[in-house]
């Protein structure tokens, strides 16, 4: 309508989540209530490391605040944040900014998952915040400071009215949003935010980009890499490690400074406030918007260098939000460095260098002209053929053709276990010799397991071998669920020495800072615990869920908050149903119930996988050998073994009897024995179980294709045969610490009399005993042959059987030099969480 205004189009719309109404709801469940105290009262506190309650951070921050840690209800928070494109397209470039809240104080099984995750806000695209990210993290930290003194609120636990309060503990980001949150500039000299103003690095003149070399300052004083020019940087190193920047050392850099948040449309009026602060005089009329002229951009470069040069404290871009909150200062570990994108980029590095990949390898020309003017490594410097072209001679990394076809190709046929990996021959291209297209997961699994397996047949130099296998070391205990402060010692040595070997061997390029960062790594696990509470793979699952929730594209942030509300209301009115919820239902890989616990001898309960096959009558020769193992290692029946073996040797009116005569005498006759001996006792000492067992098994029983236990999915070979992927593999620890490999090749269900039931797997096992069966080369792996089996188990005197308790999964990489030989890797179950008594299981989204 004429002369009505009209309304105006807001330039964002900041979607936030109050936080202290859901903080509140997490106390109104009587369930949810009682675990949120779990960090506290149901923690295992044996100075191992499995909780971030656990750590030197969280520890250092009860004992300046006591009067907050007193009240295990107060919550712990973690923050995390991260740009993705809601629309699913590459070629667009919208970035949507969810900030995420972790409440630590929740057990390990749930602390993590989706439904624990609480999403603060919606920071509107299309671009990314930026250093601007403090104007939209206002109203959270408003409400921080509110919880840090304290909101009532009632307790569903204990039926009584508390003073709730919240701290945050850290954040977590990959290395962008890091700079974001943190102020601290993540490019250029001083790109590491833990060195800050001592990080080593030099700008290479033909590749145009920084290198940060220098791990030498962390090797002990009296370490010979010291001392050694050639084969590092050309210096010997007489410094010492630089201690990471505290809080209190970030503020000291910023005193003084002032910074202008938004878009400035006049730079010099943010330039003229500073030069104001600092006592200058304010400058009189604008400055024209005018392009400088040629020559004043030529003499402004033949300005003396120390002129420009920037001084560390010029990488802090802005004094952090989070400064405001009166214990940020202090904190430990205020920012994580995020493993999983650290070990994505050392991989893309290995993997782009070693197959020489176009625009991914740290070694071109440049790089070697970067060599030659350092003065370093004469010998890998461009040398003239002939015509006159530029020729690099080969490096210690370099592989031929045939190399990299070997490695393309282990890699292209390698079978995994189910939800271990994901389809790795997607990405290989083995005519090109190419590796592409790898994601976060893949490139875990590949640097920890798959890397050095598939490398041993085809490594360029022994050097570069050790290296890969350091690296694998390094993070797969790294990444590991417990963690000892004691080992954690011995891994920075080692990670140490490791990135001073590469530095003797790759060029400096290689050097980005993210290679850098490994250094700081196990510091930060001292600090904040386990990896898996700091790392953004959880945020990542929950990104892609907000993705699922756009309906309109015309405002994908509006999408997501409506589609969230009501996920959330669902989530909360999920804890109070008895039945099946999304909190009760079964993980992937589930753990039996108690009435099938009582049930099954032996702990052989799980969950069965496939139709069950029934067998009217089971082969003679199988029940024997099945029944003769359950008898030799039930624990019960010791007294009645060493009974037997008193008699035989009465018997025989011999006194030392050999151990391989009774164990025979064991194996052919206590079960006959052991029947009798049941059947004419009354006994009350003889317990229903070992009543049970006399009474030999019933004839008839079950068979299963597949079985899933403590936390592992198992198939036969014959199941796996028609699959992708590979399930058969098992390995069983003897009491002597031997490790027993083999291939499971049927599954079978005992009957007892009383409806007691054993489950047992029969496999294939391969020799241990000999070299010809199993060895391990100069690098530390295992390798088995399946040609050399222990026994084929079709005689009678054969032992093929183990309970379905005893075996944990491996999975079997094949040699291609060796015909009938195989690399074992071993795997770690799903869902199952160490807490120091006895193992437990959660679900895994």
């Amino acid at each position: 309508m004429e002369g009505e205004e009209k309304k105006k189009r807001p330039a964002k719309i900041l979607r936030y989540f109050p936080l202290i109404p859901r903080l509140k709801r997490l106390y109104a469940c009587e369930q949810t209530a009682t675990e949120m105290r779990w960090h506290d009262e149901g923690r295992t506190k044996d100075g191992l490391l499995r909780h971030p309650a656990d750590g030197e951070a969280w520890k250092d921050f009860d004992s300046r605040c006591a009067d907050f840690s007193a009240d295990s209800r107060n919550v712990r928070l973690g923050l995390s944040s991260d740009g993705f494109n809601p629309f699913r397209n590459m070629n667009s470039k919208h970035s949507t900014w969810p900030v995420v809240l972790i409440p630590y104080n929740l057990p390990p099984w749930i602390c993590m998952k989706q439904t624990s995750l609480i999403l603060s806000m919606i920071i509107p695209g299309p671009d990314s915040p930026g250093n601007d990210i403090d104007v939209y993290l206002q109203p959270l930290i408003d409400e921080l400071l509110q919880l840090w003194k304290g909101v009532e609120t009632f307790d569903a636990s204990s039926k009584k009215k508390f003073s709730l309060r919240a701290a945050l503990m850290w954040t977590l980001n990959d290395f962008p949003a890091l700079a974001y949150l943190y102020g601290w500039s993540t490019k250029g000299r001083y790109a590491c935010p833990s060195c800050g103003g001592l990080t080593r690095s030099f700008v290479l003149k033909k590749g145009k980009k920084c290198s940060y070399m220098g791990h030498r300052r962390w090797l002990p004083r009296s370490h010979p890499y010291r001392r050694r020019k050639q084969q590092f940087d050309g210096t010997m190193e007489t410094e010492h490690a630089p201690v990471t920047m505290s809080g209190s050392s970030v503020l000291r850099l910023l005193e003084g400074k002032i910074f202008v948040y938004g878009k400035k449309k006049d730079q010099q009026e943010a330039e003229e406030t500073e030069n104001e602060a600092r006592g200058g005089k304010k400058a009189k009329g604008k400055r024209k918007n005018k392009k400088r002229k040629r020559a004043q951009r030529k003499n402004r470069s033949e300005e003396p260098s120390s002129q420009r040069e920037k001084k560390p404290e010029d990488w802090l871009k802005k004094r952090s939000i989070f400064f405001k909150l009166p214990y940020w200062e202090h904190n430990l570990l205020r920012h994580n460095l995020d493993v999983m994108h650290i070990e994505k980029n050392v991989c893309d590095n290995l993997i782009g260098t070693l197959l020489n990949l176009e625009a991914k390898t740290k070694d071109d020309l440049n790089a070697r002209l970067d060599l030659e003017n350092l003065g370093l490594r004469p010998e890998l410097h461009p040398q003239l053929d002939d015509k006159g072209n530029k020729v690099l001679p080969d490096a210690p990394f370099t592989m031929s053709k045939n190399q990299k076809q070997i490695l393309c190709s282990i890699i292209k046929n390698l079978r995994t276990p189910d939800g271990y990996a994901s389809n790795l021959s997607r990405c290989v291209n083995v005519k090109e010799c190419k590796l592409c297209g790898l994601k976060s997961h893949d490139c875990h699994v590949l640097i920890e397991d798959i890397l050095p397996v598939a490398l041993r047949s085809c490594y360029p130099s022994k050097d570069v071998m050790k290296i890969v296998v350091a690296l694998a070391s390094f993070f797969k205990k790294l990444c590991s669920r417990v963690l000892d402060i004691s080992e954690l010692d011995k891994l920075q040595e080692h990670i140490v020495l490791t990135l001073c070997d590469m530095e003797r061997v790759f060029l400096p390029s290689f050097f980005t800072v993210m290679v850098h960062l490994l250094v700081h790594l196990v510091e930060e696990a001292k600090l904040g615990g386990p990896v898996q509470y700091r790392w953004m793979y959880p945020m990542e699952r929950l990104f892609v869920r907000l993705k699922a929730l756009v309906r309109n594209r015309a405002s994908p942030e509006g999408s997501i908050a409506e589609g969230y509300k009501a996920e959330e209301c669902l989530t909360f009115c999920s804890r109070f149903p008895d039945g099946t919820t999304r909190f009760t239902r079964p993980s992937r890989n589930p753990d039996p119930s108690d009435k099938d616990k009582e049930m099954y001898l032996f702990e052989s309960a799980g969950k069965p996988i496939g139709k069950a096959i029934a067998v009217n009558k089971f082969d003679h020769k199988l029940l024997i050998q099945a029944h003769k193992y359950v008898l030799r290692h039930c624990d019960e029946l010791e007294d009645l073994r060493r009974e037997f073996v008193e008699a035989e040797r009465n018997k025989h009116q011999q006194a030392n009897l050999t151990p391989s005569f009774i164990q025979d005498l064991v194996d052919k006759h206590f079960a006959d024995w052991l029947e009798q001996k049941v059947l004419l006792s009354n006994d009350s000492s003889i317990t229903k179980n070992i009543r049970s067992l006399a009474g030999k098994p019933h004839k008839y029983g079950v068979r299963y294709s597949g079985f899933i236990i403590n936390g592992f999915r198992f198939h036969t070979r014959s199941r796996e045969s028609k699959r992708l992927t590979q399930n058969s593999g098992v390995v069983n620890i003897s009491s002597d610490g031997t490790n027993y490999y083999g291939r499971l090749t049927d599954i079978i269900e005992l009957s007892y009399k009383g409806d007691y039931k054993v489950v047992l797997f029969k496999c294939d096992w391969y020799d241990v005993h000999h070299r010809s069966g199993m060895k391990n080369d100069e690098f530390g792996l295992t390798l088995v042959n399946f040609n050399r089996l222990i026994h084929t188990g079709d005689k009678i005197e054969h032992d093929p059987f183990v309970f379905s308790s005893q075996v944990s999964q491996v999975f079997y990489v094949e040699d291609p030099n060796a015909e009938g030989w195989n690399v074992v890797v071993k795997v770690r179950p799903r869902d199952l969480f160490d807490m120091g008594t006895e193992p437990l299981y959660g679900d895994e989204e």
